[in-house]
């Protein structure tokens, strides 16, 4: 599978308290354009809308270490979701029928490798970003 080249840097830091404000400054950015759920518009989904506010409630659920770890390329993921033309892995999810989830490869500058998901909902054919971590 194809890796898409991001151009932003990954958050520096290993401490949680250090990566989390660089990736919450971001966010408000995107919050503050809009009045209802924050989104970002992607190029691969024909300029749709994808919706980021369940990445938060995803993340909440991760151990204080693994917050950390992911959170680090959330500048890279957004940028992907963003700019990226390359085809995903395309799978229904096993939990729900009802649901697509899209699994995209990045490159940072670096040469880390990682992947983001994001889930569709079929009915309503809304978006939402669910997790990026990294491939080791």
């Amino acid at each position: 599978m194809e890796a898409y080249k991001t151009k932003v840097k990954k958050i520096a830091g290993s401490d949680y308290h250090e990566v989390i404000s660089d990736a919450l400054k971001l966010y408000r950015n995107l919050k503050k354009k809009t009045k209802r759920k924050p989104y970002i518009r992607s190029t691969y989904f024909k300029n749709e809308k994808v919706f980021l506010d369940y990445f938060w409630g995803h993340l909440n659920q991760k151990a204080w270490k693994d917050r950390t770890r992911r959170l680090k390329f959330y500048p890279c993921a957004l940028e992907l979701i963003k700019n990226s033309h390359i085809q995903p892995v395309k799978k229904i999810n096993p939990n729900k029928s009802n649901e697509y989830v899209y699994r995209f490869k990045g490159q940072t500058t670096d040469g880390s490798v990682f992947n983001v998901q994001i889930k569709e909902n079929t009915r309503s054919k809304q978006k939402y970003f669910m997790s990026v971590y990294p491939v080791n």
